[in-house]
């Protein structure tokens, strides 16, 4: 086995609040008033549901108050990424919610880009933006994720996120005018629901991209639509097992979304609450389903492929995928 901090990734789906370091969180809690719960930080937390884990995620949101605190966890973010040998990331980011409930709607946008850009030149990665919105929350607020995501180059496009028994539909005439915009669209689907909710995000929501997308399974006339359109799969193992999505690992049906054929990244989700990194990612996906080095370069070659990094970026990660293998093993 190699050494996967050393395997040249793209991170596609995590989301920046989910990953702050839990001592920066108690200082920034502590320096802003807001307690932090104790039992969050232990890195066993194991949630019944969606919602409490939502919950729980508002708790961290919460501590967030200052431009300072947004560009010390988007520079944090930089520097933990970079040393699991991410090369390229495109992290989501809750922009105009955060914005609103400051007061301020660009503030914690721009505080974010600002520490991704010092994280950028410090750590050698190369970060993107995805702008996402709660499907519980109000078209208006979309409308303002819009106008955020177009207002800045570093924002590649927006998603609709949250609880899927909540339509996309309503959104549709924001998605419409993203899509006109040049944005990206990735939406999550096929987590908590199944295949209506993901032929609502391909068809009414243009989906690039599938946040998730692991109940496709549950209809075979869809397995073969989303493999015929060739929508990768954002599929993050570990955060399926502790909202619920998933028995265990070994119960994921990562296994059978390869065999059918469909185009599987690797990602993290939510790290924080995981105590995990992307490389510790791609490490329990190896010991649950007995992959080779080979298997694991597959998905960091889908990652990359799935990406919008540069051409030239891709090139040189698919290079550096293939000397990783060519490494001895240990």
């Amino acid at each position: 086995m190699r050494d996967v901090t050393r395997l040249a990734k793209a991170h596609l789906h995590v989301h920046l609040e989910s990953t702050v370091r839990w001592q920066t969180l108690h200082e920034i809690g502590a320096a802003n008033g807001v307690e932090v719960p104790s039992h969050l930080s232990d890195g066993s937390t194991v949630f019944s549901g969606f919602r409490q884990f939502a919950d729980a995620n508002a708790v961290i949101r919460g501590c967030l108050l200052r431009p300072e605190d947004f560009t010390r966890i988007a520079l944090e973010f930089c520097e933990d990424e970079a040393a699991q040998g991410t090369r390229y990331a495109e992290v989501t980011f809750t922009a105009a919610a955060h914005g609103e409930r400051l007061g301020d709607l660009g503030m914690p946008l721009a505080a974010v880009l600002s520490g991704l850009e010092e994280g950028q030149r410090r750590y050698g990665i190369v970060c993107r933006v995805i702008l996402d919105h709660s499907r519980r929350r109000s078209v208006e607020r979309a409308w303002s994720t819009l106008k955020l995501a177009t207002a800045h180059e570093e924002v590649i496009g927006i998603g609709m996120a949250g609880e899927e028994t909540y339509p996309l539909a309503p959104f549709a005439e924001v998605v419409d005018a993203a899509k006109e915009a040049g944005l990206r669209l990735l939406h999550h689907a096929g987590e908590c629901c199944g295949a209506d909710s993901i032929r609502e995000a391909i068809h009414i929501g243009h989906s690039e991209r599938l946040g998730h997308g692991v109940r496709v399974l549950d209809d075979p006339e869809l397995v073969a639509e989303v493999r015929d359109r060739r929508v990768p799969l954002e599929v993050c193992p570990s955060s399926n097992v502790i909202l619920g999505v998933a028995e265990s690992l070994a119960a994921h049906p990562l296994p059978k979304l390869r065999e059918a054929g469909l185009i599987v990244t690797v990602n993290t989700d939510i790290p924080n609450m995981m105590g995990i990194s992307l490389s510790d990612e791609y490490a329990r996906v190896r010991d649950a389903f007995g992959y080779d080095d080979t298997v694991l370069a597959e998905f960091a070659r889908a990652g990359v492929d799935a990406s919008f990094a540069p051409d030239a970026l891709k090139a040189r990660m698919h290079r550096e995928i293939t000397e990783w293998l060519a490494q001895p093993t240990r």
